[in-house]
């Protein structure tokens, strides 16, 4: 009997294989990311998408978006922290959520930066993503 795969062995085919993100491609194909890329890519999508954008799940995403116009304030950096988590946890399933914390960018008063902390599941790896999320139009 043959050897198994290694490509498909342990833990990183349960991370997945996706198309890259931003679609785009290269050398007349898409892109491919795999495993710890395309968790860390999922998690950007989730972040930019906000509910209702997809048809076949409604419910996908953070909704960063109804925040545009709000006051860069701790009330409104808890409300993100608590929509950023509630999401990533409805629509992450290979992630644990360590940590959301939402704050306002240095130097620029539209400037909130989302800092994601997560572990992979399967392969217990800790990321940190910081994302920037701009309140007003950036002068």
């Amino acid at each position: 009997m043959p050897d198994a795969d290694p490509r498909l062995t342990g833990t990183r085919p349960y991370l997945g294989v996706g198309w890259a993100f931003p679609l785009r491609p290269v050398g007349g194909r898409l892109a491919y990311v795999s495993y710890e890329d395309d968790v860390e890519q999922a998690v950007e999508i989730i972040l930019r998408t906000s509910p209702g954008e997809r048809v076949m799940k409604p419910s996908f995403g953070a909704g960063l978006d109804s925040f545009l116009f709000a006051g860069n304030s701790p009330v409104t950096h808890r409300r993100v922290e608590g929509a950023v988590r509630q999401a990533l946890l409805n629509d992450e399933p290979r992630i644990t959520v360590e940590r959301v914390t939402a704050r306002a960018g240095d130097g620029d008063p539209n400037l909130m930066e989302i800092e994601v902390d997560y572990v992979v599941r399967r392969s217990n790896a800790f990321y940190n993503r910081v994302y920037p999320f701009y309140l007003n139009e950036a002068d």
